[in-house]
């Protein structure tokens, strides 16, 4: 990869030997004689490195540093003087230089500085792309379903992610509640800053505090090095508190003082320090009976549940199911080579019947399977391994071979399984082609379960 160097030298002479000296780099230079003239480039040129000495007329490189980082420069800048002055590059360094250079120049030195501050530049851009990667994905408009009760969710996540409230999102397991605190931190003024996610009820009751805001030396047994918390960990970002109903009550009254006060104290830690963070919690238990319950604390609850988003369950989601179903089918077909995998009408409908008690979650992991298990270009119920209601007033397709149920006692038919391939074959004058495609099976599985019954075809 060929990397842009902006070099800015009011000296001709400079200028000339330093690219001789770079000539074993894939680098192609610009090339600017103050300071004013790099900025005029800069407005429509991308550089992966500026090179820039100190004093130059017009405007000198301690003036273009401090321009330079005021836009936001993304690329790193080196300082070059000619004069070696120990106190020019240390000020250089303070106001955010990536590293300096001495005249006459030095092969050996410019050489190892060249190589770290394009690795430097390299690292920045994947970081770049990584992050405009998750804002897009995380984008709300990409968040998918179009029912009234997520709409109304994403309407109210869309105004509090540009503020700095605290927010409580209350769902079932797998209904997405991660999903919406990412989508809520990509899209708010700190979404430059890490994410970070904890989840209270995967911790041992004992590590907990640690866990979130660190531990010194000596703090407890085996603290051998300092602990790094989540909080710190999560600084200008957002900290995701899964599963806050879990938090043993001694440490939700330090979590309230955090909250109060914006201020926690590592264990084994003599001084307090100030956190810069913003706080997005989960939980799939009701925290109003919780707190009847003496298991959560009422003065904790008003400060999460500052704003609270109530995320639908899959089975209150209407048609979003079909809409979920086919994107995570089309991402499932793509990372395993396949081309898209349309529905039968009978797997539709036994996608839109089904309760779905894993919501989110458990569809996806359908699908996946599904996708994976498939021996035809069409998904079917088998290939989904649900079942279906049986209404005897019609046919309709079937379910998974072996495990047709009744809607309401459950008992397993095979007799019923008999009557309905028995009764397809009829209909198609015993062609299993379109007796399988009838039944919502593959041609394969229709076969194995003639044969397994005994059915005369």
């Amino acid at each position: 990869m060929t990397h842009r160097i902006l070099l800015v030298e009011d000296e001709t002479n400079y200028r000339r030997v330093l690219k001789m000296m770079s000539a074993d780099f894939d680098v192609t230079f610009l090339e600017a004689e103050h300071g004013r003239q790099a900025l005029e480039l800069l407005e429509t040129e991308e550089v992966d490195l500026v090179i820039c000495d100190i004093n130059m007329p017009v405007m000198d490189g301690m003036t273009l540093l401090k321009e330079l980082k005021g836009k936001k420069l993304r690329a790193p800048i080196v300082m070059a003087t000619a004069y070696g002055s120990i106190e020019s590059a240390v000020e250089a360094m303070r106001l955010g230089a990536a590293d300096y250079l001495t005249k006459p120049f030095d092969q050996e030195r410019l050489e190892i500085t060249l190589k770290r501050t394009l690795r430097l530049s390299d690292l920045q851009r994947l970081n770049d792309q990584l992050r405009e990667t998750l804002e897009e994905r995380y984008d709300f408009s990409h968040i998918v379903g179009r029912s009234p009760a997520v709409l109304s969710v994403l309407e109210t996540a869309g105004k509090v992610a540009a503020t700095e409230a605290n927010v409580l999102l209350v769902g079932e397991s797998g209904v997405g509640k991660e999903l919406f605190a990412r989508a809520i931190h990509y899209n708010s003024p700190r979404k430059a800053g890490p994410f970070v996610a904890v989840n209270c009820a995967a911790l041992p009751a004992e590590l907990i505090e640690a866990e979130l805001f660190g531990a010194e030396v000596g703090a407890y047994t085996g603290a051998v090095k300092r602990r790094k918390g989540r909080v710190e960990a999560a600084r200008r970002g957002t900290l995701f508190l899964d599963e806050i109903g879990e938090l043993p009550l001694a440490l939700q009254a330090k979590l309230l003082r955090f909250l109060q006060e914006r201020t926690y104290s590592p264990l084994g830690a003599e001084r307090e320090q100030e956190a810069d963070v913003r706080l997005v919690f989960a939980t799939n238990k009701d925290l109003e009976q919780e707190v009847n319950a003496g298991r959560f604390r009422e003065d904790l609850l008003y400060r999460i549940r500052v704003v609270p988003l109530d995320l639908p369950p899959l089975r209150d989601r209407g048609e979003d199911v079909i809409t979920l179903a086919e994107a995570f089918t089309a991402e499932a077909a793509a990372q395993m080579g396949r081309p898209p995998l349309p529905f039968a009408a009978a797997a539709r409908t036994a996608l839109l019947r089904h309760d779905w008690p894993g919501n989110v979650r458990e569809l996806k992991n359908t699908i996946e399977r599904a996708v994976i298990l498939a021996e035809d270009e069409t998904l079917t119920v088998a290939d989904l391994g649900l079942p279906v209601s049986v209404d005897t007033s019609a046919p309709k397709a079937a379910a998974v071979p072996g495990r047709y149920l009744l809607p309401d006692t459950g008992v397993v038919l095979e007799e019923l399984e008999r009557d309905l391939i028995e009764q397809a074959l009829d209909r198609t004058g015993g062609n299993k082609t379109r007796a399988a495609k009838l039944l919502g099976l593959s041609r394969a599985t229709l076969r194995y379960r003639i044969e397994k019954l005994s059915i005369d075809a």
